[in-house]
């Protein structure tokens, strides 16, 4: 089967669709980009039905629904207390010469923060703002890349553009899919799909090696349409609990350490059934895991900055990318703005799953496993050549109650696809499951 293209399948399904209301507003079209990416997750089911022999099934885009969706970490309540997207020294600090953006939320990124500026541990915001200020927002960059800590020099789009690093984040397909060559070896075998019970994924097993949203994202609506998805994650770095209560619902959650020979024999063993792995750390970081992988698998993969490129190794999240990409500046006035919504996280996941979804069908008629692969990047380059812009935006509407969802004292978005009323199971505790393949869906 040939797969679409997505940049052109975003474009045109928006355009035959209306999109009413203030949601997501933006100078960008920012609605525009969340509702073509669901658009696409919803032709890659259809193309997987019709792949199994099942009547495609009808959709509609609710533009409330898929705004609360990209807006769920704004939406979040936890006993009815809205929670912080941010640490104290994540976000805009204004350079000697401009301004740059931090990412600090994970203890360790702080700790190489503070390194890279030659602060102390216990240092607050006021002192990396006065550190900064004494800086170049280059400087600052250069710094943090060195330290690998996460703070980029706010950009204009043009600057970026013209920059090696931008012009290979922007080159390519918004995703990328590539056929694994066919095999011999046993073990290889084709999976069948023709039982919906639990939704169109019934019967696929993920494994789900993601953090914070645009992965977390992806495998959370793989579990939504009914695949088994089982999160590994190390127990040395714990999960920052209300992003894992945002995007963790769905899945079973486990630890698992990769680097012991204990833990490589469970990964290996759960390897062995897994139709789909998921990936999002920091290309090469996870190396050597796959060497075993069956010959059907699918394998996921979502980066910051795109496979090529000065920048390709370098860790990202969506607020740097915009910032680095020249969305702040058109988002903002005398200083840097930003979507209303991680709108490049969100998107990329849904255009993640959907590629994997298509992949999936494609395996079902030819046996291969496929490799596909989006960036943050690549999708904020779509976002800032697509047409649709504002220059005079009202303020983003606010959805409403018939968006959301509660358990217990948490209350969370409802999935961005109307036809679900809610995810299988809100999210379990972070590392609190068994390391094992279950075959059945748990409670919550």
């Amino acid at each position: 089967m040939t797969l679409p293209g997505y940049d052109r399948y975003c474009a045109e399904i928006v355009t035959q669709t209306e999109l009413p209301g203030d949601y997501l507003a933006a100078r960008l079209p920012v609605l525009t980009l969340a509702a073509g990416s669901v658009a696409a997750l919803t032709g890659a089911v259809d193309r997987f039905d019709s792949a199994v022999d099942r009547a495609p099934r009808p959709w509609r885009l609710d533009p409330e629904r898929i705004a609360a969706s990209f807006a769920s970490d704004r939406l979040l309540r936890v006993s009815g207390a809205p929670v912080s997207g941010f640490a104290e020294l994540s976000g805009f600090f204004a350079a000697a010469d401009g301004w740059v953006r931090t990412h600090a939320n994970y203890p360790h990124h702080r700790a190489r923060l503070l390194a890279a500026l030659d602060l102390p541990e216990d240092a607050g915001r006021d002192s990396v703002a006065a550190r900064v200020g004494n800086l170049t927002a280059a400087d600052v960059e250069d710094r943090a890349a060195a330290a690998q800590a996460i703070a980029v020099r706010v950009r204009t789009a043009a600057e970026w553009a013209a920059s090696p690093q931008g012009a290979a984040a922007a080159s390519g397909d918004l995703v990328s899919t590539v056929v694994h060559a066919a095999s011999s070896r046993p073990g290889t075998k084709q999976r069948s799909h023709r039982e919906p019970a639990r939704g169109p994924l019934a019967g696929v097993k993920v494994l789900d090696l993601t953090r914070v949203i645009a992965g977390p994202v992806a495998t959370r609506t793989l579990a939504l349409l009914g695949a088994e998805v089982l999160r590994i994650d190390p127990p040395a770095i714990p999960e920052i609990v209300v992003q894992h209560l945002d995007t963790g619902q769905g899945k079973r959650s486990a630890l698992l350490d990769l680097r012991s020979a204990d833990g490589r024999l469970v990964w290996d063993s759960l390897l062995a059934e897994a139709d789909v792995v998921v990936t999002g750390y920091r290309p090469g970081a996870l190396d050597g895991l796959l060497d075993d992988a069956p010959d059907h698998l699918v394998r996921g993969r979502v980066c910051a900055w795109g496979g090529s490129g000065p920048w390709a190794h370098r860790r990202g999240f969506d607020s740097i990318v915009q910032a680095a990409s020249g969305i702040a500046t058109i988002e903002g006035d005398d200083t840097p703005g930003a979507l209303p919504a991680q709108a490049l996280d969100h998107a990329t996941g849904y255009l993640l799953a959907a590629g994997i979804v298509d992949a999936l069908a494609a395996g079902h008629v030819d046996g291969c496993g496929r490799s596909v692969d989006v960036s943050l990047a690549r999708t904020g380059a779509w976002l800032l050549t697509a047409d649709g812009r504002s220059e005079d935006p009202p303020p983003a509407a606010v959805p409403g109650p018939r968006c959301l969802t509660a358990h217990g004292d948490l209350v969370t978005a409802r999935p961005a696809l109307a036809e679900f009323d809610d995810y299988p199971f809100p999210a379990r505790p972070w590392g609190g499951d068994t390391p094992g393949w279950s075959g059945v869906t748990p409670s919550p």
